[in-house]
């Protein structure tokens, strides 16, 4: 089920309350999570939405030098922490504590987004979003993921664009 901007107003997530805000454009996409499939979360969001895989983009936290930082990676591959250390002028990156990642984004493991953070963090979006005409995030919570343009998510979020993706 897909709803066009504004459909989310009312009792949207931090991150479509976010977008109302900004008056972007931005659709959302709702599937049913089944936490018995086996699959990550950004797999079955691919799955369920019948998108390419380096279409759907996770968001991960992690700590770089001891601040967390947002890396926003295709579902396709996996975050390269030496190369989010050194688009944020870094030295050494791991990934972060869930518990510390879900204080600190105000979202659960599974359906952290980008965007309406409660705290907002360094992001970097991989690269290979500015080839896409639209990509997917997760819209705050699983089940829920808003497609918008790549250009949209690195203005709202302040991203930096850098190749953070292994294969």
């Amino acid at each position: 089920m897909a709803r066009k901007r504004g459909a989310a107003a009312g009792g949207g997530t931090p991150a479509t309350v976010a977008l109302e805000k900004a008056g972007a454009a931005f659709t959302v996409h709702a599937y049913v999570h089944d936490p018995a499939s086996g699959l990550g979360y950004g797999e079955e969001a691919a799955l369920a939405l019948g998108t390419s895989p380096e279409r759907v983009f996770k968001t991960l936290v992690a700590e770089v030098d001891g601040a967390l930082t947002v890396a926003v990676v295709p579902v396709a591959g996996s975050l390269d922490l030496k190369a989010l250390a050194a688009a944020v002028g870094g030295k050494r990156a791991s990934m972060a504590d869930p518990a510390a990642a879900e204080r600190a984004t105000g979202y659960v493991r599974g359906g952290i987004s980008p965007l309406g953070q409660r705290k907002r963090l360094p992001t970097v979006l991989d690269a290979s979003a500015l080839t896409h005409p639209t990509i997917f995030v997760s819209a705050g919570k699983r089940g829920l993921e808003v497609e918008l343009p790549p250009a949209l998510l690195l203005t709202l979020t302040s991203a930096t664009p850098s190749p953070i993706t292994r294969p």
